[in-house]
């Protein structure tokens, strides 16, 4: 009997430290929100496509991770710092980016669009933009890719502190057009709001200097023992099913993308 009560506590002990040692992850997402990526249930659970990915990663990945919100235009410096251990939160791997932190493999790619009003000619050119007002989201790809290709056709470009307050202004009559990642434009646009009011007028031209081959984990340079972890997982959950299972209850494509 003594012997068995000995394996049993050796048993639970081992349990204890293989709970122990999973290691703790603070991903740091926009407290912003951004569906279908990531937004707030009516009882404050952050849930989205982008949140579910993130938690399966970090279950393939055997990491305990807690969702923390951070203010999109101060998530960078919350990383460095040390406030958050990870940016699951849309960001495109830039070369720019790459100068302050790292990245993991990337996890989605899905292409740039211009969203216009119903009727409007206009297209996703300098040319189609000229005289118009173009809005955008401050401390994105997006951002930076309007004042490099539209800046000398467009009247002018506006930033927002976030994707919605453009989509707002779209809808009213504020601005002419509004640049974001297509998805996210089609959760707008799927709205009775934007169903009523707006339409993609088409997707940018490329440039992987700004845009960059996707999005990936943010991490801090130097965190190579994490990074590994956050590729095998989403290697894992690409090769199990688990990701395109997780896709399927918001997309009709493959939104890993090329």
């Amino acid at each position: 009997m003594k012997k068995l009560l000995t394996i049993a506590l050796a048993a639970g002990i081992a349990a204890f430290a293989g709970a122990a040692s999973a290691q703790s992850v603070k991903v740091g997402i926009a407290a912003e929100p951004y569906p279908p990526f990531a937004s707030p249930s009516a009882g404050g659970e952050w849930e989205g496509w982008e949140v579910e990915i993130a938690m399966a990663i970090c279950e393939a990945a055997e990491l305990d991770c807690v969702i923390t919100p951070v203010s999109w235009d101060g998530i960078i410096p919350a990383l460095t710092s040390g406030r958050i251990d990870t940016i699951m939160a849309s960001m495109s791997i830039t070369a720019e980016r790459m100068e302050t932190i790292d990245f993991s493999d990337k996890y989605y790619n899905t292409p740039t669009a211009i969203a216009g009003p119903k009727g409007t000619e206009m297209d996703a050119t300098p040319e189609g933009l000229e005289g118009k007002i173009l809005g955008v989201q401050v401390s994105t790809v997006h951002e930076n890719y309007a004042n490099k290709h539209f800046k000398d056709t467009a009247a002018e470009i506006k930033v927002y502190q976030t994707q919605d307050e453009a989509n707002q202004d779209l809808a009213a009559g504020r601005i002419d057009a509004t640049q974001a990642d297509s998805i996210a434009l089609d959760a707008f646009l799927e709205s009775d709001q934007g169903q009523a009011c707006c339409e993609i007028k088409g997707t940018v031209a490329p440039d992987e200097d700004i845009l960059g081959p996707g999005v990936g984990a943010g991490l801090r340079k130097g965190d190579d023992e994490l990074k590994e972890k956050i590729n095998a997982g989403i290697a894992a959950i690409r090769e199990s099913g688990k990701y395109e299972e997780i896709s399927a209850k918001y997309f009709d494509f493959d939104i890993y993308g090329d």
